[in-house]
Order: C-alpha cells, then sequence, then structure tokens
C-alpha cells in the first residue's frame, strides 16, 4: 500500500500559513509548508483537502475555529444527503472541506480528524486511475469516470472530475497556472496527466 507522507503547500506566507493550520486544524504531520514559486496560479487550483471526522459537532468546532483563525466561508456547514459539513478557502488559498458522514453525535465532542483526503480535480478519470495504477497505486473504489479512491496511508487518495469538484467545492472551475501543491510518498518521483507534482 502506497504511503503519502505529507502534502506540501506553497503558500505566499509561511509564517502566516503556519500559524492559520496550528490554530485551524491540528494536520502537522500531513501537511507542510513551503514558500510559493513566482509561477502564477489563478481561481480554482484543481484540488480540496477534506477533513473526515466522526460527528457534527466536531465538524462544527473545526469550521469555526478554521473562520476565527482567517478562513473564509465558501458553503456553509449544512445537512445533505450524505452527511454533515461545509467548505471554506484558507488565507493561502487552499480549500478545505469539514465533513462527518454521521448525522447525528455518538458522544462528546471532540477535534479528533479520522482521515485526511487529497482530492484532485481531473480532467479525464479514467486515464488518470491507469496512469496512477502504472506508477504502483492500488484502486481502492472505482465507479466509472465518476470517482476512484486509491488504497493509501496517512493521505487518503481520490480523483474526482474537475468540474464535478468545483461543483462539490462551491467555486467556479476556471483556474490556471501552479496548483501550488507537492505530493510526498513512497510512490517516486512523477508529474501526473493534470500537472500534479509527487516526490519521493
Amino acid at each position: 500500500m502506497t504511503n503519502i507522507n505529507h502534502i506540501t503547500l506553497e503558500v505566499p506566507d509561511t509564517t502566516a500559513a503556519k500559524a492559520f493550520y496550528a490554530d485551524a486544524f491540528d494536520v502537522d504531520h500531513q501537511i507542510e509548508l513551503r514558500q510559493a514559486s513566482d509561477e502564477p496560479s489563478e481561481g480554482f487550483r484543481g484540488f480540496t483537502l477534506s477533513l473526515v471526522v466522526g460527528q457534527p459537532s466536531t465538524v462544527d468546532s473545526l469550521f469555526a475555529s478554521a473562520l476565527e483563525a482567517g478562513a473564509t466561508e465558501i458553503k456553509p456547514v449544512t445537512k445533505s444527503f450524505w452527511g454533515y459539513g461545509g467548505s471554506l478557502r484558507a488565507p493561502d488559498g487552499t480549500i478545505w472541506k469539514i465533513a462527518s458522514s454521521s448525522k447525528k453525535e455518538t458522544g462528546p465532542a471532540t477535534r479528533q480528524i479520522d482521515d485526511v483526503v487529497l482530492l484532485l480535480g481531473v480532467e479525464d478519470v479514467k486515464a488518470t486511475k491507469q496512469f496512477y495504477a502504472e506508477q504502483g497505486l492500488t484502486v481502492g473504489k472505482s465507479f466509472g469516470s465518476k470517482y476512484v479512491e486509491f488504497e493509501t496511508t496517512n493521505v487518503k487518495l481520490a480523483l474526482y472530475g474537475r468540474k464535478a469538484l468545483a461543483k462539490d467545492a462551491g467555486v467556479p472551475v476556471d483556474g490556471s497556472g501552479s496548483h501550488r501543491i507537492a505530493i510526498s510518498s513512497d510512490a517516486g518521483t512523477f508529474t501526473d496527466l493534470d500537472g500534479f507534482n509527487w516526490q519521493a
């Protein structure tokens, strides 16, 4: 099983971003920060990061602390057919979704994060699925050309169509330039079909 060691976010101000993530979420061992290059990045960057938690009160707690730390609400927290959650944009521009599949409280409120999920919005889900399989990643779940989830540890990886992911996040699909992200794993160093960079 492929281990994704961490996700590196390229941010305009590493000190400010470090302070934000310390106040908003406790994801130090999954997220690293580095100074963004001069390469332009406009609009939707083609990915979202999700925090999957056990119950609605945990969603509420993390969402509130992120807003207090300087995030901007994109989609307010609400119940839906799949669970409970909302999305926001960190001050560095990264889109985060905080969600629980449970609509009911299962115990005392906590801030425990069960999973960090990197969802890549790609132009061709089937082609990108094949590309990642050739890099040695194992497919865990696959729903044709709509959604693919890989068997990874530490950070979960999934593919979604770019338009569908933008709609799910609540942002316009248009975007160009740098993704402002790098994926560190034991899968090796390569660039995928949509320009996402992996590093050993």
